[in-house]
Formats: C-alpha cells, sequence, structure tokens
C-alpha cells in the first residue's frame, strides 16, 4: 500500500474502524454529480480529509473520541499511528506506545478517564435502582461488562491496558453491530405481525375478512415492483452512472466511476458511500408516500445489499473498499453476469419457529406485567387499609384528648354550694372542742 494509504490509514485508521464502521447511522447522502458527458475525466488528486465525527452508537462513543483526539495530539504517537496497519492496531501492538507520550497528553487522559469512570458509575447505581423498582434480580456480571473498555480496578489512572481494552472493544463492538441490526430488525417484524394478529382478533368476521383482503392486496402491491440489479454489478453501476450521474452507459469506465463516488477523494469507498450507491435501487420497491411501503424495511435492504458488496469486494475485511479492491472485483464474473438479487419480500426475517417463541415471550412478559401490577394494588389496597386504620385510631386519640380537656376544665372551676340535705347530714360540733380551740394552749389538766 502506498506511504498515503498507509497515513490514511490513521486518520481513518482507528477512526474508520471505530466511527466508520457505524456511518450507516448518518442519514445524509452523497449528493449526486452533475458532469458534462462530453468532459469525463478522473478528478484531481486531494490530500487525505480528517473524516468527521461520526457517533458509533457505542455507549462510550464520546470517551472514544476523545481518547483518539488527545492521541493525535503527540507527535510521537501520531507518526507511530502513520506506520502501523490495521491488523497491528486490532492485535494491540499500538497501545505500548503509550509509554512514549507525553506527559501533558498522559495527564489529560487520566483526567478523561476518571471522568468516565464516574459516569459510568452514575449510570449502573441508575440502573440497579430502576432493576431493583422493577421487581428484576441485578445482574452484577452483566453490569461489570460495561467496563470492559477499561480498566475499572485503577479508576484514576489512563494506562496501557486501558488503550489496548478501548481498542479491542470497539473492535469487537462494532463488528458485531450489523448482526444487532438484524436482530433488531427482525423483532421489529415479528412485533408487527403479532400487532396485526392481535387487532384481527378484536374484529368481528366480516371485518376480519376485509383485512385479511386489504393486507394480501398490500403485499402483491409492494412485491409489484420493477426487477433490481445485483447490488455492486455492472448493470446496477451502469444505471447509477446515467441516471444519477448523467453519462453516457456506453463510456462507462470503473476507475472513474470509483473517482466520482469518492466523495471525500480519499481512494476508498466507505460504508456510507457505499450505501449511498443503492438509493436508486431501492427507490424502486420503497415510496414514503406508499402504505405498502415500510421505510424500516428500506433500510434492512440498503444494510443487506452493502453487507453483500463488502462480502464480494473487501478482500481484506477492513470494512472499506479500496481503489484496487474495486477494480479487482469489476474483472470478476459475478460483476459482469450476476445472478438475480432476492429482496425481503422474498425472504422473511423470521421463521414460523421463531415468531411461536417470540409470541410466547411476548405471552410470559404480559403474565409478568399483569402479575405485577396485581401485586402493586393489593399493597395500595393494603395501605389504605392501613391508612383507614390509622385514621380511626386517630379519631379515637382525639376524642379522648378532648374527653381529657373536659375534665380538666370542670376540674379548675369554682366548687359547687352544699346543699341543705347535705348540711342536715352532717354531725353537730362538739361544742367542749370549740372552747377549747378558742382558748390558749394549757396543760390538759389543772
Amino acid at each position: 500500500m502506498p506511504q498515503v494509504s498507509n497515513k490514511m490509514f490513521w486518520s481513518r485508521g482507528l477512526y474508520h474502524y471505530s466511527l466508520l464502521l457505524a456511518s450507516q447511522l448518518i442519514c445524509s447522502w452523497t449528493i449526486p454529480l452533475s458532469v458534462d458527458k462530453t468532459k469525463v475525466q478522473a478528478p484531481e488528486e486531494k490530500p487525505p480529509e480528517t473524516p468527521q465525527s461520526v457517533d458509533t452508537g457505542l455507549h462510550y462513543d464520546r470517551y472514544l473520541r476523545e481518547v483518539i483526539d488527545f492521541l493525535e495530539k503527540d507527535q510521537h504517537f501520531r507518526e507511530k499511528l502513520h506506520n502501523t496497519d490495521m491488523e497491528d492496531i486490532k492485535q494491540g501492538k499500538l497501545a505500548k506506545e503509550l509509554d512514549f507520550v507525553s506527559h501533558h497528553v498522559r495527564t489529560q487522559l487520566d483526567e478523561l478517564k476518571r471522568q468516565e469512570v464516574s459516569r459510568l458509575r452514575l449510570l449502573i447505581r441508575a440502573k440497579q435502582d430502576v432493576e431493583a423498582g422493577n421487581g428484576k434480580a441485578v445482574d452484577h456480571q452483566a453490569m461489570l461488562r460495561q467496563f470492559q473498555y477499561l480498566n475499572h480496578k485503577n479508576p484514576h489512572s489512563f494506562e496501557v491496558e486501558d488503550l489496548d481494552r478501548l481498542i479491542k472493544s470497539a473492535t469487537s463492538d462494532l463488528e458485531n453491530y450489523d448482526r444487532e441490526r438484524h436482530e433488531e430488525f427482525k423483532r421489529y417484524e415479528m412485533m408487527k405481525e403479532h400487532e396485526r394478529r392481535e387487532l384481527m382478533k378484536t374484529m368481528d368476521e366480516e371485518r376480519r375478512r376485509k383485512e385479511e383482503e386489504h393486507y394480501e392486496e398490500m403485499r402483491k402491491k409492494h412485491a409489484d415492483h420493477p426487477k433490481l440489479n445485483h447490488p455492486g454489478s455492472q448493470d446496477q453501476l451502469k444505471e447509477v452512472w446515467e441516471e444519477t450521474d448523467g453519462l453516457d452507459p456506453e463510456d462507462f469506465d470503473p476507475k472513474t466511476f470509483f473517482n466520482l463516488h469518492d466523495s471525500n477523494g480519499d481512494g476508498f469507498f466507505d460504508e456510507q458511500e457505499l450505501e449511498a450507491l443503492f438509493t436508486k435501487e431501492l427507490d424502486k420497491i420503497y415510496d414514503p408516500n406508499n402504505e405498502e411501503d415500510d421505510m424500516v424495511e428500506m433500510e434492512e435492504e440498503r444494510l443487506r445489499m452493502r453487507e453483500h458488496v463488502m462480502n464480494e469486494v473487501d478482500t481484506n475485511k477492513d470494512r472499506l473498499v479500496s481503489r484496487e479492491e474495486f477494480m479487482v472485483a469489476t474483472r470478476k464474473k459475478e460483476f459482469l453476469e450476476p445472478d438475480s438479487w432476492e429482496t425481503l419480500e422474498q425472504n422473511q426475517a423470521y421463521t414460523d419457529e421463531e415468531m411461536r417463541e417470540f409470541e410466547e415471550h411476548l405471552t410470559r412478559e404480559e403474565q409478568a406485567l399483569q402479575q405485577r401490577t396485581l401485586d402493586l394494588q393489593n399493597q395500595k389496597d393494603e395501605l389504605e387499609r392501613q391508612q383507614q386504620q390509622l385514621n380511626a385510631q386517630k379519631r379515637q386519640l382525639q376524642e379522648a384528648v378532648e374527653h381529657m380537656e373536659s375534665l380538666k376544665l370542670n376540674q379548675n372551676a369554682e366548687p359547687p354550694v352544699q346543699d341543705k340535705d347535705e348540711e342536715a347530714a352532717a354531725p353537730p360540733a362538739n361544742p367542749q372542742l370549740l372552747i377549747q380551740g378558742l382558748q390558749p394552749d394549757t396543760p390538759g389538766h389543772l
């Protein structure tokens, strides 16, 4: 590979392998070029451009990009990266160069790691609170796996192990991205079918019959489309050349085509540039204004096309199509005489067994939710009963307090006048005692 391409591999190397693996998340597509067919020529060579920051979709995306940005500021590390191929980066050989990074950059990386550890701890604590609130058992091992891209046992400094973990985790996670997208799409399709079946259960026989007829009509209408060219074939690229680029199909030249659609002129098709080539084919099947066309399915079809071309053309599996790989592919029989392309409606995303298991899973979840709702209702009823008891006890206590206050007021009032009956009942006074009481103290006997 030429030196400029090897240098480009760093600016796109770790970035491409981590950021551009998820470039299908970007919604903007390559702008069609308007070219005078009489003046077709390859564009001038341009220096490699630094790729724009693209969200990878990883939960540590920001941390990944900031680490890369800091490392690129170190001249020694940047030079090593310029001369390291992607396979060595993936194997962790580059991580050892961290020992030679300047103190200033290492200090910034240390602070960055401390912030990331704090962020993860907050997220995990919040997740624990949510799961505990939902009555779920907390999977501590699964939570610890979220730390795999850094050494959480040393939360204070960024070391060689941290860089090695970050590279390997990003590589693994992004390589699994397409598989996870397929699984997500499968769940989407099964949920759509499940909801349709549940809706049918609520209908009477006549409405159900009409709904079935409408459903079949929409399926047939969607399937009634022009035949698609095989993705990446000569016929498919010629159609882009003619209808998008405005050039004569008789003048089709693979090298010129590559240069026209290598939008940043770096000598590679990344996933975004590649997927942009399939827009014309997808427009034959999907229209956002049509009821029968599902735009989620369109993106799945785009992903299938891109994966197919990558598998056929990307020989070194770096998820980039170089100019050399592209030119080699255009000389193969599969490019000149491709097989027919089967679209999604010809390949159901799930099997009957998967659908059955999915509905059983939904049933179990619904039952668990109903049980949870019942438990919460019982708890509410019990709390209300206890509240009523407390209210009754409170009223009794209040009545007792009021009674005690009443007695206290009565005791502080003037004593009542003694009536005549009470006076008559009193024993007569002893005159002798009264006389003694009026005399001064004298001996008892004279």
